[in-house]
């Protein structure tokens, strides 16, 4: 941890001290607060496998991330891939206890069907852009710092994936009941 308060933080996958820009360091200091517990049915997996899809794209992630006690780096850039942002066709690393909150939360509702991402990693510049065109969306939104997803999870209702994310407590979640979609982050444990 000493490295975070010199400026840095550690990579989750490979435990490399890596310097964080500011909007990196404030992120990792949002994640520091957050549940870094791994949910019990995840700790105690020999692996973590998570299943994706991109809207208006069709690139998903079918496989393993996480094995042997470590998140696997190749997994964790195919992801990375999958949630960039498409307007500005950026990509960046995308903290994988997101992605331990989405295999959690599929596991809860009994779910083997590939989350829809709607929105992962998002730009200041499109975020900003977003939050001018919308209300809703916030404009210190934990998607710049790739610790969130919007998304459904076909055969379930946006409303009962939300409540039993809710009910997990493992970070932020959103519902967007009008567009059919929920948010999911990594954050603080929060509601709305």
């Amino acid at each position: 941890m000493a490295g975070l308060f010199a400026h840095g933080a550690l990579c989750p996958c490979c435990g490399a001290e890596q310097v964080l820009p500011r909007r990196g360091f404030l992120a990792a200091a949002v994640g520091l607060t957050a549940a870094a517990v791994v949910p019990p049915a995840l700790a105690q997996a020999s692996t973590r496998s998570l299943r994706v899809r991109r809207n208006f794209t069709e690139d998903s992630f079918d496989g393993v991330y996480w094995r042997d006690g470590h998140y696997d780096r190749e997994a964790l850039r195919k992801l990375d891939f999958v949630f960039r942002d498409l307007s500005a066709a950026e990509t960046t690393p995308m903290d994988p206890r997101l992605f331990d909150v989405m295999a959690t939360v599929a596991q809860a509702v009994d779910s083997d069907e590939p989350f829809e991402v709607i929105s992962g990693y998002r730009t200041p510049e499109t975020n900003a852009r977003n939050a001018g065109r919308s209300r809703r969306v916030s404009t210190v939104s934990l998607h710049m710092s790739g610790m969130a997803a919007d998304c459904r999870l076909p055969g379930r209702q946006s409303l009962q994936v939300a409540r039993r994310a809710a009910d997990l407590q493992l970070g932020g979640v959103g519902l967007y009941r009008r567009d059919g979609f929920f948010h999911l982050d990594c954050g603080p444990v929060r509601r709305w």
